[in-house]
């Protein structure tokens, strides 16, 4: 271990400087609170063995400030003392202290001490590697549960989290939040086709592309199946017909082969529907989407329609 002595008084500090190299372990000394608490800040120690009694700042407040710290590891505390009055023990515990060792000092005992503080520290090692991994695996659940596992776009929990983000900012800011409705033509004929397997394909294909097109601040989803929502900020409905044409057009230039449909290749229909009143409701919005998307596929797909109302 790396043990750190504070013990102003020269010969206790240097049995315990003595005994602990003994032991096999590191140590650095001080003799001093103010400079133990330095050392401490410094670096990392497994174990302070601190006089209670010292100039500038005594041992309390040293292992007060210890026990306040923000560190990860555990460091085990033993305050040196003249007597072992329970007041002045009782004193010591409240601080944060570990155990104690009563001067004059006596090897075997601060020995037996170090045992036991080897095994505290390293259960608190076994504890903080288990907490970490716990923590490393809630954040992957949580991102797996945000993101749509084939095509890597936002699952629906996502889209519901974002939609109360956006649905705030409607309501405080200019210009408009446009919804893209994507719908992959005769994707049904597609797997009847080619199979389920290049189906899956084609879905993470589609969704690559409209992600390529996506500006910084941009959203996509995975809807459901072969439909996707993309949530765009722009500043007016002209542009938002742009960006849904250059998402169409995109997936039409991946050339797909479709050869079940007039086209032979895959394409998508668009429906957009731009939010800027704020009387809407969310709900409003996606549905205008939606009747645009159906829209362009009752007029022959592979087009945008933009909400009609």
């Amino acid at each position: 271990m790396r043990i750190l002595i504070a013990e102003d008084d020269t010969l206790s500090r240097m049995i315990l400087e003595a005994t602990v190299s003994k032991l096999g372990h590191e140590f650095v000394s001080t003799s001093d609170g103010q400079a133990a608490w330095q050392a401490f800040s410094s670096s990392n120690v497994d174990v302070i063995i601190s006089d209670r009694s010292m100039p500038i700042m005594d041992g309390l407040e040293l292992c007060r400030r210890v026990r306040a710290s923000a560190r990860d590891t555990y460091t085990y505390f033993i305050f040196v003392t003249s007597s072992n009055d329970s007041a002045r023990v009782t004193d010591a515990n409240q601080a944060g202290a570990d155990d104690y060792l009563v001067k004059p000092l006596d090897p075997e005992q601060l020995a037996v001490r170090l045992v036991v503080a080897q095994r505290i520290t390293q259960l608190h090692g076994r504890l903080a590697a288990q907490q970490h991994e716990l923590e490393k695996l809630n954040r992957k659940l949580f991102e797996q549960a945000h993101l749509d596992p084939l095509t890597q776009l936002g699952s629906r929990l996502k889209l519901r989290e974002d939609l109360d983000q956006i649905a705030a900012q409607v309501n405080s800011t200019s210009g408009y939040f446009c919804a893209f409705m994507c719908d992959i033509d005769d994707f049904k004929l597609y797997n009847d086709t080619y199979g389920h397997m290049a189906g899956d394909k084609v879905l993470a294909q589609v969704a690559g592309a409209l992600k390529s097109q996506q500006a910084p601040g941009d959203h996509a989803y995975r809807f459901g199946g072969e439909e996707f929502l993309l949530i765009a900020r722009e500043t007016s409905f002209h542009s938002c017909s742009l960006a849904a044409e250059r998402y169409r057009q995109r997936v039409e230039d991946l050339a797909i082969p479709h050869e079940a449909t007039a086209k032979k290749i895959v394409t998508i229909s668009v429906g957009v529907a731009c939010w800027h009143q704020r009387e809407e409701t969310v709900g409003a919005w996606l549905k205008a989407a939606d009747l645009a998307l159906y829209q362009a596929k009752r007029l022959g797909r592979n087009q945008v329609q933009p909400r009609t109302e």
